[in-house]
């Protein structure tokens, strides 16, 4: 079948970052908008002639229909082989583990993460390389480009594949693959993990309760924990992928899983709690009335992996973005291995983990994830918690006390201004840019400025230089705080502020974090004036 070439203009893109381009879903759906960045995606790559692909997504509203686009437009670009996650069904972490098993050219990931699913809400679409990572800047400038100067794209015309069927069929000469969505990802984590021994814990009465915000890891939990590890029916709850997330913020933090937050607080909370996103990238846990801070659960797995299969020799080093507390840095050092300070974006930690000189990593948004894929892992971190509560015999509190007092507790907060007017947060920014070196030796909320910068980043593997990637205030004591834009949303600029005491008092180790943090937050809002930069009297969301 010959492909029809469809004359168009350049769109109004922007640069695609490490969660690819993101746009209100009316903006995709627009004349020609999905196929010029396809196309894009595909001429940045350096085409798909003879190539073979991964295509699927988080079942956000769009995907299906943009799905059958991306296969007529591969077709009609010559590639070899697609192959589709069953409904257009993908957990992030599972394109990924696919990408890598079946040596494939890369993949294309239909997610906008945690954002908000549905007509009138966002979708995304992003590149991830033959690494089964998000693709380097290299490639995102190339991709970027080409939708600045594309004037045509191909299409084969093609009756739509069936999504729903497992099998192969063709697509004018190219082979499309439906796949079980589920089945590979649950087998390689039953090889990472002690399934026993979390067995063991279910069928001894331990309770647990994951949501899975009706996002894309309901399957993939209820397969795992309820199929495999005989956890009680009803242990998943929200279960069900919906384009709209049930309504929903499928982000995991205490203000949208305020269910869960709530049932974890309550009389009769169950022994656990975890929750993941939109695409299943990041996780969300808690104890009996216990919430774990995304750094000081990287910390903590950092420190106790051992104790699950894969990871029984230990640790090559440990990786974390540059706003994640400094709580992980202090297991490298007591262990004497490496410990890397990155930008945020898991590009970064990609070539770390190619080169075998990090095993796990770690950001502050509630991501985390090891050297067995390229991505962050939600419910690879539920279940490395569930190994370790498992071989410890100890509960959430329990565990975060005792590494507390070996390691100190860094509390920690991060506060996010949403949809603040770009001008006014890009003032913000520029302001703090432009006084960096008047800042030391101000004094703010009853503590004064040690240091300040700009944090840029020296890639050890291949050189590269990454620069403004976030501004910091570290203040006498020990107290740090940081300031980002943050280019996950679709309008306006999120500020997010990122706060940081550590602590070694064993008899200051149990304190609320924001009483903790009081006079860091106070600091914070005077020297970058937020209040009357934003308009904004108090965050958004508080984590």
């Amino acid at each position: 079948m010959t492909p029809t070439v469809i004359q168009t203009q350049p769109i109004d893109g922007q640069k695609p970052g490490t969660s690819g381009l993101r746009k209100k879903t009316r903006v995709f759906m627009g004349e020609h908008y999905l196929e010029n960045y396809v196309q894009a995606i595909f001429d940045g790559i350096g085409g798909v002639e003879g190539k073979t692909l991964v295509v699927g997504g988080d079942g956000r509203y769009f995907n299906d229909r943009a799905i059958q686009v991306i296969l007529r437009m591969a077709a009609a670009n010559l590639a070899q082989r697609c192959i589709v996650g069953a409904g257009g069904i993908l957990s992030t972490p599972a394109a990924s583990h696919l990408i890598r098993k079946r040596g494939t050219d890369g993949g294309l990931i239909l997610s906008a993460s945690h954002n908000p699913g549905g007509p009138e809400e966002d979708f995304g679409l992003k590149y991830n390389g033959p690494n089964g990572g998000p693709a380097n800047e290299g490639v995102t400038d190339k991709i970027y480009a080409r939708t600045t100067e594309l004037t045509e794209y191909k299409v084969v015309e093609a009756a739509e594949i069936d999504l729903g069927t497992l099998g192969e069929s063709d697509l004018s000469g190219m082979a499309v693959e439906i796949v079980d969505p589920v089945n590979d990802y649950a087998e390689l984590m039953e090889s990472l993990f002690d399934f026993a021994a979390i067995g063991e814990l279910f069928a001894n009465g331990f309770r647990m309760r994951f949501d899975a915000m009706h996002a894309v890891t309901g399957p993939y939990a209820t397969e795992i924990l309820e199929n495999r590890l005989d956890a009680p029916s009803g242990t998943v709850s929200n279960g069900t992928p919906l384009p709209d997330f049930g309504g929903g913020h499928p982000d995991p933090n205490p203000i949208w899983a305020n269910e869960l937050m709530d049932e974890m607080y309550g009389s009769d909370a169950p022994d656990f709690g975890a929750a993941s996103d939109g695409d299943g990238d990041r996780n969300m846990i808690v104890g009996k009335g216990a919430y774990v801070s995304p750094s000081d659960s990287l910390a903590v797995l950092a420190d106790l992996a051992h104790l699950a299969p894969a990871y029984a020799e230990g640790l090559s080093g440990i990786a974390r973005s540059m706003p994640t507390s400094a709580a992980a840095d202090r297991v490298a050092k007591a262990k004497g291995i490496e410990a890397f300070e990155t930008p945020t974006g898991w590009k970064f930690f990609g070539n770390l983990l190619d080169a075998g000189r990090v095993t796990i990593c770690g950001e502050e948004s509630a991501g985390t994830g090891s050297n067995h894929v390229r991505e962050k892992d939600g419910l690879w971190a539920v279940l490395l918690w569930l190994n370790i509560l498992a071989k410890t015999g100890k509960s959430v509190p329990d565990l975060l006390a005792d590494h507390w007092a070996r390691y100190g507790r860094n509390y920690y907060s991060r506060h996010d201004y949403e949809a603040v007017d770009s001008d006014a947060a890009n003032g913000l920014m520029q302001n703090l840019r432009d006084n960096l070196a008047t800042l030391p030796g101000q004094s703010a909320g009853g503590l004064t400025v040690e240091s300040a910068d700009e944090f840029a980043y020296d890639d050890p593997v291949d050189g590269s230089h990454s620069a403004a990637q976030g501004i910091r205030i570290f203040f006498e004591g020990g107290g740090r705080a940081v300031f980002r834009l943050s280019g996950t949303g679709t309008q306006g600029a999120t500020l997010r502020v990122y706060l940081e005491l550590l602590e070694t008092q064993t008899d200051q180790l149990q304190k609320d974090p924001q009483d903790a943090l009081a006079p860091i937050i106070s600091a914070a809002d005077a020297l970058a004036e937020i209040k009357s930069r934003t308009g904004r009297d108090a965050p958004d969301v508080i984590t």
